[in-house]
């Protein structure tokens, strides 16, 4: 009887080695790989927002979010308004949380759809745009402080810079 214990013990304990082994290379298979904005490719859209902004003579806050919303990066121009800061951050949470333009939330809202005011982190104000790298959603981006076509281009200027890397 002992040795039959030993037997499966020692069996055991070969078949959870292999398990053990295998486990890592199957899980890894499984899982999707997951984009993220990292600090460097932050500081490349600022620089590259902030180079527009110069060019169109314009103080603006600057915005960026992850996909979920979360505040990755902030930063209020010189002489942008105080107000800026909340708008900023709105834009780009729209933007994120619903993968498309700030600028589609003020297009339906003028078409008559009110409704959509109540629906979370909606925000009916062009500046903000979606940020997608190889066709996945990893955030938001916005500027506030010019006027709104201005905003969208200062942010349209930072996105196309990402996409020529």
């Amino acid at each position: 009887m002992l040795a039959s214990c030993a037997m499966t013990h020692s069996s055991f304990l070969k078949a959870l080695a292999v398990v053990l082994t295998l486990t890592p290379a199957l899980l890894a298979a499984d899982l999707p790989s997951k984009k993220y904005l990292d600090l460097k490719t932050i500081k490349s859209l600022v620089a590259a927002a902030e180079a527009e902004a110069q060019r169109q003579h314009v103080s603006v806050t600057l915005c960026i979010v992850d996909e979920s919303g979360n505040l990755l990066f902030l930063q209020k121009g010189d002489t942008a308004p105080i107000n800026t800061v909340t708008w900023s951050q709105r834009k780009a949470r729209h933007a994120a949380f619903y993968n498309a333009p700030s600028k589609d939330a003020e297009d339906a809202v003028k078409k008559g759809h009110v409704e959509a005011l109540a629906y979370p982190e909606f925000f009916p104000n062009q500046g903000g745009l979606p940020i997608v790298v190889e066709g996945q959603l990893v955030g938001g981006m916005s500027a506030s402080g010019a006027k709104s076509e201005i905003d969208e281009a200062v942010v349209r200027a930072a996105l196309d810079s990402l996409s020529k890397k």
